[in-house]
């Protein structure tokens, strides 16, 4: 078994990375949002001008083994908020301890001083839920969806990163 790898992405990355959305985030989300919505979260945020935006910014980090994307994580900003907004790993890998290892290596490259860190799902990601439960990150707050349909509210969880 090759070994795996993460590293910060680099533009060489981008259209890996939105492949990687097309293939596996749609198929995640469209048995717990519905096809639909599904869709539309890899158009708005898998797409070459948002990956390689947070590539450019140096917020993205990618597991392959292999030459093989396995997974990709991504910090930004939210106002001053540090935040994950991407963490996701390959299906033949969940559960195998990936998932954390990208976490951690999404903090390791928070600034020193960066207090907290906050952290989205939709409702209906339950799985998403109990994971970043386990990391202990507790809720936060939960936004409702503009469209009104319940699994599609936000829920904002943090976790306190000070020693």
């Amino acid at each position: 078994m090759a070994e795996m790898v993460l590293r910060d992405a680099d533009r060489d990355d981008v259209m890996a990375i939105c492949r990687f959305g097309e293939d596996h985030v749609r198929a995640h989300y469209a048995p717990l949002i519905g096809v639909e919505a599904a869709d539309k979260q890899v158009r708005m945020w898998w797409n070459v001008t948002n990956i390689g935006g947070a590539v450019a910014r140096g917020s993205v980090i990618v597991a392959e083994e292999d030459g093989r994307l396995t997974g990709v994580g991504q910090r930004g900003l939210d106002g001053t908020d540090h935040v994950i907004y991407k963490l996701y790993v390959h299906p033949r890998f969940r559960g195998d301890g990936l998932d954390s290892r990208l976490l951690e290596a999404l903090i390791e490259r928070l600034p020193a001083d960066a207090g907290r860190l906050y952290i989205e799902h939709f409702v209906a990601n339950e799985r998403a839920g109990a994971f970043y439960e386990r990391e202990g990150f507790a809720v936060d707050r939960i936004e409702p969806s503009s469209t009104g349909d319940p699994a599609l509210a936000v829920v904002w969880r943090v976790r306190d990163l000070a020693p």
